[in-house]
Order: C-alpha cells, then sequence, then structure tokens
C-alpha cells in the first residue's frame, strides 16, 4: 500500500470513525441539554421556597449551566474526540480489541462552580471538574468522577447512554454537589493579600473562592 492509499484508508477508517463519534457525542449533549432543562422545571414545581430555584441556561449547542442553591454545573462538550494510553484498561476488554475504532470518545465536561462567582464576576475563583462522561460511536459510555459515579457508570462494553441514564447521571451530580459544602480556607493560605487585590474586592471580588471537592480522579491518584 503506497502513501495515498493509506492515506485514503485512514480517512475512510479512523477520521470517518471520528465524525460518527462527534455526531454521537453531540446528539447525546443535546439530550442532556433537554432534560437538564425539564430538571429544573420539575424540581422548581415541588419548592415551596422561591429564593430556591432551579435555573437552567444555555450558551449553545456546547455548554449549558444548571444553577441551584450556591451552586453551578456547566455542562461542556469538547469538539474533538479522545483514544487512551495503550495502558488504559479500555484497550484490555474484548469489545475494543475486536474494533479498536471503539475506544474513540468524545467527552462531556462537568465542572461545579460557585453561583456567586458568576453572579459577582469574581474572575480569579475556581471551578473543579467533578466528572466526565466518555462517549464511543456504538453510543456505549462511561463516567468518570467521584467513587458513587465510578460504581455507577463503568460498564463501558455492555452500557449505551440513554435517557435513563442521563437522568441518573445528572441526579447523582446534583446530589453530590448539594452535599458538598464550601469550607472556610486554610488561614496561612489567606492571611497575605496584595493591596490591589483588597482595594478592587467590592468591585471585581477578587479573593479566590472554591470548593475543595472530595476525591481524586483516577488520573490524579495514579500520579501519587
Amino acid at each position: 500500500m503506497n502513501n495515498r492509499e493509506k492515506i485514503v484508508e485512514l480517512l475512510k477508517t479512523k477520521a470517518s470513525a471520528k465524525q460518527e463519534v462527534f455526531r454521537k457525542t453531540k446528539g447525546v449533549f443535546a439530550e442532556f441539554q433537554q432534560y437538564l432543562k425539564i430538571k429544573s422545571d420539575i424540581v422548581n414545581n415541588e419548592l415551596a421556597d422561591k429564593d430556591v430555584q432551579v435555573i437552567y441556561s444555555s450558551a449553545g449547542d456546547f455548554e449549558s449551566k444548571l444553577k441551584f442553591s450556591g451552586d453551578t454545573l456547566l455542562f461542556y462538550m469538547h469538539s474533538n474526540v479522545f483514544d487512551f494510553p495503550n495502558s488504559h484498561s479500555i484497550h484490555k476488554t474484548k469489545y475494543v480489541k475486536e474494533d479498536e475504532l471503539r475506544s474513540f470518545c468524545g467527552v462531556i465536561n462537568i465542572y461545579n462552580f460557585l453561583s456567586d462567582s458568576f453572579k459577582y464576576n469574581r474572575m480569579n475563583d475556581a471551578g473543579y471538574l467533578i466528572a466526565r462522561v466518555f462517549i464511543n460511536k456504538d453510543k456505549h459510555f462511561f463516567v468518570e468522577g467521584n467513587k458513587q459515579l465510578d460504581l455507577l457508570f463503568n460498564d463501558f462494553v455492555n452500557q449505551q447512554i440513554n435517557a435513563v441514564q442521563i437522568d441518573k447521571i445528572i441526579n447523582e451530580i446534583m446530589i453530590y454537589a448539594l452535599n458538598f459544602d464550601l469550607q472556610a480556607p486554610n488561614f496561612n493560605d489567606v492571611e497575605i493579600v496584595s493591596v490591589h487585590e483588597i482595594l478592587d474586592v467590592n468591585n471585581n471580588q477578587k479573593l479566590k473562592t472554591a470548593k475543595r471537592m472530595g476525591y481524586k480522579f483516577s488520573f490524579e491518584t495514579n500520579n501519587d
């Protein structure tokens, strides 16, 4: 096979598979957006305290937010398609060995921010990635995140994403965010503040505020 034939073959197989993964992931993300909106409507109808609202908003085809209590979950679909290192367990499954193109996945990242970070334009505040949803061309998926998510959504070989699974993922992530409260930072971490920061604090809330997540992703744990 000459170089031209190799290029054509790669475009027909790998490039085509990546495009299919992108289309499938984009369709799944649209379902996430639909169910986030439904979730906000249902929960709001059951809340007696009108000061406690669940607010859904969308910034297009690749980003949506769900605001509730002091938390904002940001759902972001990455526009690229990813593979995993050869050492990853996904490559050891019969499912992937039968078709190596099955390891290519789109990803939906889910971040947890403090709602006040957006409300008061606190640009120095940090959000945390709390889950990643990986989806392949067959709509098989797994979720990387806290232990509960890992246990519920780790069967990549057999599990396909659908409306029921999407609703479960949203529920689990909302519960996790609601149960993980903002903690006061260590005194030594905030004892020094610059003149610039304190002069601007009333206008821009420059002092950094963020939750501390109670778990690590697998890639973080492996690097310890």
